[in-house]
């Protein structure tokens, strides 16, 4: 299934107009995340819905792809859960100020050897970075 929810030949967005709508594949391209990761956020966040065309290929409008990116933006920049990242887009500011919110056994293990939550921030997008 994952294959056919890349489209044809599963390349990137480019030559595409900006309010083009993007296949799945096109999507997790671009911000930088497996398909299975939006699949699995259409779950979490009620927001986000792209269309559904015959076969269930998916497909994001541009307001889906900018609610994607702030997600992967809170979720994989800022360190906020799933949940933190739900009550963030949630509110009327659209979390542009919001703090993350770290798992609960997160900072205590952290702090225990030594390590502060801001240096494993970094050290995720270092890697994720080293993964694009």
């Amino acid at each position: 299934m994952a294959d056919s929810d890349h489209g044809a030949g599963g390349s990137a967005d480019r030559g595409k107009a900006a309010s083009a709508m993007l296949a799945i594949g096109e999507l997790a391209d671009r911000i930088g995340v497996p398909t299975h990761v939006l699949r699995y956020w259409e779950t979490r966040f009620p927001q986000l819905r792209p269309l559904q065309r015959s076969g269930r290929r998916r497909y994001y409008r541009a307001e889906d792809v900018a609610l994607a990116e702030r997600i992967h933006h809170l979720l994989h920049v800022k360190g906020f859960t799933v949940e933190g990242a739900r009550k963030a887009l949630s509110q009327p500011n659209g979390a542009a100020s919001a703090e993350p919110v770290a798992p609960p056994a997160a900072t205590p293990v952290a702090a225990s050897h030594g390590v502060s939550v801001e240096a494993l921030v970094a050290l995720r997008q270092r890697l994720a970075a080293a993964l694009r």
